[in-house]
């Protein structure tokens, strides 16, 4: 018997946030040494803990999910959910319009694949967190990434997305708030790739995950609250804004003109159905978290975990030289950059190799969000905010007199 080999279209897939260095890291953790993890968006391993709400949402109703539900979802779940969403504008829609899975990793590959057939393209933004390009890939596309343009405030570049898109475009991806840059899309920069989604006639994925962890008064708005006469597929979901990345908990709503979409549902319908249903025990708590946006403000707002935690790394990294960023917005994640001639570099993969082995800290490459130059690495802004005032002056200390052979 010969090799069984993986399949081609896996060659371009990706996990740089447990890929190679992560691995390499949990090495030295068996060795006794302790290796802070800033690659990892998991708010558990930080000691957030298990809202109350949750908490007796499961104690009271757990009963309920001890078999399949609906293929969908759960009723009360998916009922809460379009609420929720028509609370942030989106008309028209209902509980049918809701799909339930495990993570929006799940809704996304539901999502692709009934779209895509061998080579169709989607536009996807860069940086952007790897899931979208990989989920491409897997589904038998091909990911053409648009810039976003740090000089610019990382929002997208509207002439890169028209350049870009070819009679094999079929979608476009918008990522608001943004990982790995956390920041917040304008209204005015929505309101121009929807047109140009109108032009093209593209269907739209806004992923938006981070809706809830909006800091410094702004308001995040959703993509599918701006029109109604285009298909949107909006994606969300618990993990972040009630910590519960454990949990599996999360949906897309179908939105927009129903006659364009009725038998690409249908391809949805089909893989969903096969799956049975998503875990009903996550289900369960959807109600009693959308009621529960005193959890998600508290992280936010001044004196809460999130807001002081991406203070104290603001604070720290602006005293580091050769290193510049741009704020986030919004959930906890940044995206700085290196002065390649300063320090050298040629690859962001031996940065991050270089400053695991001298300071213990375990960060992602840029490359790892689709980043195409190697001067960008992620930091994630969940341990707590002295420990984070520590990380980035040891690897600002790392940085002074660094050279990458």
């Amino acid at each position: 018997m010969g090799i069984i080999k993986r399949a081609d279209r896996m060659l371009n897939v990706h996990s740089d946030i447990r890929g190679p260095l992560f691995f390499e890291a949990m090495d030295m953790q068996k060795q006794g040494i302790n290796v802070l993890r800033l690659n990892t968006g998991n708010p558990a391993t930080f000691g957030f803990g298990l809202p109350k709400s949750i908490e007796d949402a499961l104690n009271n109703h757990i009963d309920e999910g001890v078999g399949y539900c609906d293929f969908k979802g759960m009723p009360k779940a998916r009922q809460a959910i379009a609420d929720y969403e028509t609370s942030k504008g989106i008309k028209g829609i209902d509980p049918d319009d809701v799909f339930i899975g495990n993570g929006v990793s799940e809704v996304v590959s539901f999502a692709l694949l009934p779209l895509l057939d061998d080579g169709d393209e989607v536009l996807v933004p860069a940086p952007s967190y790897s899931l979208w390009g990989n989920s491409v890939y897997i589904a038998g596309g091909k990911p053409v990434f648009y810039t976003c343009d740090e000089k610019a405030n990382w929002y997208p570049d509207i002439a890169d997305i028209r350049s870009k898109i070819t009679p094999k475009t079929k979608a476009m991806v918008i990522i608001n708030p943004n990982n790995p840059t956390g920041v917040l899309y304008p209204v005015e920069i929505l309101k121009e790739m929807i047109e140009v989604a109108r032009e093209f006639g593209l269907l739209i994925f806004a992923d938006e995950i981070y809706d809830r962890l909006v800091m410094d008064g702004k308001q995040h708005v959703s993509v599918g609250s701006l029109c109604d006469d285009l298909p949107i597929v909006t994606m969300n979901g618990l993990s972040k804004s009630h910590c519960l990345c454990g949990y599996r908990c999360g949906w897309m709503v179908i939105s927009g003109p129903r006659e364009l979409t009725e038998e690409y549902r249908q391809g949805i319908v089909q893989l969903t159905s096969m799956r049975l249903c998503s875990n009903t025990l996550a289900q369960i708590v959807i109600p009693a978290a959308l009621e529960d946006m005193e959890t998600p403000t508290s992280m936010i707002m001044p004196g809460g975990r999130i807001y002081e935690q991406r203070e104290a790394t603001v604070r720290e990294l602006s005293k580091i030289d050769g290193l510049t960023f741009v704020k986030n917005d919004a959930a906890f994640y940044m995206f700085p950059k290196l002065d390649v001639k300063k320090f050298n570099i040629t690859s962001d993969k031996v940065f991050a190799r270089d400053l695991l082995h001298a300071t213990h800290i375990l960060m992602v490459p840029g490359s790892g969000f689709d980043w195409h130059e190697p001067d960008h690495f992620r930091i994630v802004m969940l341990p707590q905010a002295d420990e984070l005032a520590d990380a980035m002056r040891r690897m600002g200390e790392f940085l002074d007199g660094y050279k990458q052979k």
